[in-house]
């Protein structure tokens, strides 16, 4: 097989690496092997604990990519997130481009050949592959470094490793399974599909690896701690069925003394109006170094830095406000955004009068027209325009309500297309959330009612009493916590409610979602490179 062959299959698999794992090498005969000095390739850069850190910042890169473009040469379109946000009971498509009509109309967009999809089967094996990179090269025993510094930097790779598999398998249900590097010399043309439940045991023994080698916390504001295996690790023995393991695993995070939640205003426009709910999410406050004592994992964006990249929650999240007669954008509304993803009627509405969560401080209820040239009959400038979010879901809605927890603009550039903010990625607040769920299913409503009371608490909603935990409460109260941050599709899966729950609350997807749409089509051109074996395809497509 040609070298050119061999380098088509490992690509179209989704299992090269990433850039920093160089040329592939077919031939061992080594007056024929490359020996760069120049550029980074794994036997230059995994000789110390710089390369190593080097690596690490390669997979976190991967990790951010979530928030922005699946397709890296379009970061500021189709964000990766649509895959596990929208189709849900509490997310649907607003401003529909070929993404968001997948995950609304389902049906023939959903396919095998469908390039959004198969770019993020591609992303997650090229992290996977980078990630196997480093955890194989670590166990050169010529590397200087202290076993404490090789278990955390191999327990952070492990981690994201864990990360990858986790989207895989939630999105396509049964998937290949590689743990070691791939080059030239290792291609494989008779993968098999390993069942999602196996997968899972890989991921809990990453998570547990580790768990069992990352620090508590961390002074770098961006790295993975103990705190997020363990919490990965309660939601996969939930998943698993192992609600005592997963109620064990979640109150390590909980009572560490590490993490508390935001219940007073801090930081950055403490002093304006606002809510201590919010203050997380305002840039300048994200990080640990900054106050936010709720972080288990905040993702790192930096405008102008090398590595640095942006996020498109705004862009996404943020309606059209700007379409509706007398207004113009502003930096005081959030910035420009095109509102592909929108928050749905039954997710706006499930608030008391009293909780911030869905108050106007979280959710954009309102605006102030701002645009002289083209006010509506009888309007002036300051006057109130009210968003309507208690009329049925539409498309190309501008006066739907949005969530504020992403409202990032510069003042100089108001239509940028890019945040660049540092965000939350996993809070203290869901892990409550874990944690009663593991104690709901074990039976104890008491317990869980009173962690379930701690996250209401500070939003300011009223107590609930254990006779009122069930299932769907406990899913009712992950949205009105997390709505826009979690990714809703797969705790709707790992609970078996995803297309009761879609089919009820999400009316225009409701008309087009099957049970065949709860995992996607493995890539046609996967199976197609499967040469000498045969790669069997999800049910139905």
């Amino acid at each position: 097989m040609t070298r050119t062959r061999r380098a088509r299959l490992i690509t179209t698999l989704g299992l090269a690496a990433i850039a920093l794992t160089g040329p592939l090498a077919c031939n061992t005969d080594d007056l024929l092997v490359e020996h760069p000095k120049t550029i980074l390739v794994p036997d230059n850069l995994y000789v110390d604990v710089a390369g190593f850190e080097a690596g690490l910042n390669a997979l976190y890169y991967q990790v951010r990519r979530e928030r922005s473009g699946v397709d890296n040469s379009d970061p500021s379109n189709n964000i990766t997130a649509t895959a596990f946000t929208i189709g849900t009971d509490n997310g649907y498509g607003n401003y529909l481009s070929p993404s968001e009509r997948l995950f609304q109309e389902f049906g023939v967009q959903n396919t095998s050949l469908n390039s959004f999809t198969n770019n993020i089967w591609t992303q997650m094996y090229q992290t996977i592959n980078a990630a196997n990179t480093l955890i194989n090269r670590a166990d050169n025993p010529a590397i200087a470094w202290t076993a404490t510094d090789k278990a955390r930097i191999v327990g952070e790779a492990k981690l994201v490793r864990a990360w990858a598999y986790r989207h895989l398998i939630y999105l396509f249900g049964d998937v290949p399974v590689t743990l070691t590097e791939s080059s030239g010399d290792n291609v494989k043309t008779d993968w098999d599909r390993v069942p999602r439940d196996s997968v899972r045991k890989i991921i809990i023994q990453d998570l547990l690896d580790a768990e069992a080698g990352l620090p508590l916390t961390s002074t770098n504001n961006g790295k993975v701690t103990k705190a997020v295996a363990e919490h990965y690790l309660a939601e996969m023995y939930l998943w698993a069925g192992n609600n005592a393991a997963a109620e064990t695993k979640a109150a390590a995070v909980v009572n560490s003394g590490a993490y508390k939640l935001i219940t007073a205003r801090y930081g950055v426009n403490a002093s304006q109006p606002g809510a201590a709910f919010m203050d997380q999410f305002q840039d300048g406050n994200a990080d640990r170094s900054q106050g936010n004592t709720e972080a288990l994992w905040v993702l790192q964006y930096a405008e102008n830095v090398a590595g640095g990249g942006g996020s498109i929650m705004r862009r996404s999240w943020l309606t059209r406000y700007e379409s509706n007669a007398g207004m113009q954008l502003s930096p005081v509304y959030g910035g420009r955004g095109i509102g592909r993803l929108a928050i749905t009627k039954w997710a706006l509405g499930i608030y008391e009068a009293a909780d911030v969560r869905g108050g106007q401080y979280a959710v954009r209820r309102f605006y102030l027209y701002n645009n002289p040239a083209n006010l509506p009959a009888g309007k002036k400038i300051g006057d109130t325009l009210y968003t309507n979010g208690t009329a049925a879901e539409k498309v190309s809605n501008p006066i739907w309500p949005s969530t504020r927890k992403w409202d990032y603009a510069s003042v100089t550039d108001p239509t940028g297309t890019t945040n660049f903010e540092d965000q939350p990625y996993i809070r203290l607040a869901e892990t409550y959330l874990l944690l009663a769920e593991a104690q709901f299913k074990q039976g104890n409503l008491a317990g869980a009612a009173a962690n379930i009371n701690i996250v209401r608490a500070r939003a300011g909603a009223s107590a609930i009493t254990p006779a009122q935990v069930t299932l769907d409460f406990i899913l009712d109260e992950r949205s009105r916590e997390l709505v826009t941050e979690e990714q809703r599709r797969y705790t709707l899966i790992r609970t078996g409610t995803w297309l009761t729950r879609t089919k009820l609350y999400n009316p225009l997807a409701a008309v087009n979602v099957v049970a065949r749409d709860s995992i996607l089509p493995i890539p046609q051109a996967v199976i197609d490179a499967n040469l000498t074996k045969k790669m069997p395809q999800n049910p139905g497509y």
